[in-house]
């Protein structure tokens, strides 16, 4: 019996959406082998209609309106690859589910602020939504923890879910160049965007790891949850002792699952340079899930750009073709779990900590009480050469203490007069 083509209503033509165009263009046969039908772009909406995408779109509608996409009787799938976690991007999705017509998107903003409604919009209609694209780009991380793991119990993620972070700091170590300098090189490249505030901040990954997070452990998605840091206060000279102490710096997503509830954090890290993250360089993403049966799995891939993003986007549309459905969080919005969230003063961990001293003496005996008042014990010290009544750096690397702790030694160490600028905090993570 033949099969009625799957028409799709494209919202968004920019680099993923016209990256889209062209896979469902140059791969239509594969595309339609794999579907089991012809999946064909209907309806589209941008704001410019006379820029090159490289396919013609004389045959395929116009909506000035993206909204519109949803009440099109030719459109059978909506893509909403606009971004941000507001309209016109919310107010797509929202019709389109209401309407009960699939979504799909690579929204990871919209699916981390607004996942837990739009998971309801999807129940209440039975329309599915599908967002292989919002995480990792190519990587089929969201298949893996919603289909592939279902039969596991999470116990932890760990991924390097940011590229421009990771190309930042991969060259900052490679080449012994501060942040501010390789920051103009990644904008130059198009790696990193003009405000990059929502990569260099952790923003980013942030909303990817709530998303992770959600289908991980079955809960709904709580972004306010995630403990955020960005990789603006790394300097080249952290990078330089963290290689000489055995470690890279990462700027990691994790998420854990702890007696107390589900711990969620981004920040840098220094992994040990043996460790399967340590070794994932540029632009390149990567996730590690830990499951009680299959033990530890990684995928690593590139996590942006027009053609990964784009074949994540199709990936969803062939499933959506076949009738391959989940719901959005893994199981319904009932059978999920109501695990608290464990504050980021609960967690313990080891620290690297640097500081810059004048170098006269007690000065290392000062530091060692403020930590020793604070209830955290020092594993390992480094300081190189003397410069008496100059500024040094001294190196502490901490055995593992609570949060809560640290952030009392810090306060202390701050007030000492012989400590000459914010102390460096990294925590140490084993990858």
């Amino acid at each position: 019996m033949h099969q009625p083509h799957l028409r799709v209503g494209i919202a968004g033509l920019g680099t993923v959406g016209g990256g889209v165009l062209r896979v469902l263009h140059d791969n239509a046969e594969l595309v339609a082998a794999r579907a089991g039908r012809p999946v064909v772009v209907s309806a589209v909406s941008a704001r410019d209609r006379t820029r090159d995408r490289g396919v013609k779109l004389d045959a395929v509608r116009w909506h000035d309106d993206p909204a519109s996409l949803a009440a099109d009787d030719a459109v059978d799938v909506v893509v909403e690859l606009i971004g941000g976690s507001d309209d016109p991007a919310q107010e797509l999705v929202f019709a389109a589910l209401r309407a009960g017509k699939p979504v799909v998107t690579a929204n990871k903003a919209l699916l981390a602020r607004h996942g837990v409604a739009l998971a309801a919009a999807a129940e209440q209609s039975g329309a599915s939504l599908s967002f292989e694209a919002s995480v990792a780009g190519g990587i089929p991380i969201i298949k893996t923890l919603r289909e592939g793991l279902a039969a596991n119990r999470i116990r932890r993620i760990a991924g390097i879910l940011n590229g421009t972070c990771n190309f930042i700091l991969t060259s900052m170590r490679e080449r012994g160049r501060e942040f501010a300098d390789v920051l103009a090189e990644a904008q130059k490249l198009g790696y990193a965007e003009a405000d990059p505030s929502f990569d260099i901040d952790g923003v980013d990954a942030a909303h990817k790891l709530a998303i992770l997070a959600a289908l991980a452990f079955g809960r709904p998605v709580r972004f306010d949850d995630v403990h955020i840091e960005g990789i603006r206060g790394v300097s080249a000279l952290d990078i330089a002792f963290a290689r000489e102490l055995g470690y890279r710096i990462k700027l990691l997503g994790i998420a854990r699952r702890t007696e107390a509830g589900i711990e969620s954090r981004v920040h840098p890290c220094m992994v040990p340079e043996t460790a399967s993250l340590a070794r994932v360089d540029g632009v390149y993403n990567a996730v590690v899930a830990e499951g009680d049966f299959v033990g530890r799995v990684m995928l690593e891939g590139r996590g942006a750009g027009a053609g990964p993003t784009a074949s994540a986007v199709v990936a969803d549309l062939i499933d959506l073709a076949r009738g391959r459905t989940v719901p959005v969080w893994g199981a319904a919005s009932a059978s999920l779990s109501d695990l608290p969230s464990v504050p980021m003063s609960d967690y313990a961990g080891a620290y690297y900590l640097r500081l810059m001293v004048l170098d006269r003496p007690g000065v290392i005996a000062d530091v060692a009480g403020a930590l020793r008042d604070s209830g955290v014990s020092l594993e390992s010290m480094l300081q190189h050469g003397r410069a008496p009544g100059e500024a040094v750096p001294i190196v502490l690397v901490t055995h593992e203490t609570r949060e809560s702790q640290m952030r009392l030694a810090l306060d202390r160490i701050e007030r000492l007069d012989s400590v000459l600028e914010r102390p460096s905090v990294i925590r140490i993570e084993h990858g």
